[in-house]
């Protein structure tokens, strides 16, 4: 998630922002499906990583959040 923002940052405009932002919110999903399948095959206890589920759900939050604000803007820009 961390190098792909970084990359969203850089973005030459706002449509590739949000294209980028776009895979920093993949990245965030996939990185909870991967801890849920790690509690599920019972290979780590779920106390064990409930923060760090709960810290990822809040970054896809703001993720999702930042995207849709970011496209907003654009339609204000060609409206």
């Amino acid at each position: 998630m961390g190098a792909n923002y970084r990359a969203a940052c850089r973005a030459r405009s706002r449509p590739d922002f949000v294209a980028k932002m776009g895979i920093v919110e993949e990245e965030a999903d996939e990185t909870m499906y991967w801890i849920q399948l790690l509690i599920d095959a019972k290979l780590i206890r779920r106390e064990l990583v409930v923060d760090l589920l709960q810290e990822s759900d809040e970054i896809l939050a703001i993720v999702v959040s930042s995207i849709k604000t970011a496209r907003d803007n654009i339609t204000k820009l060609f409206s």
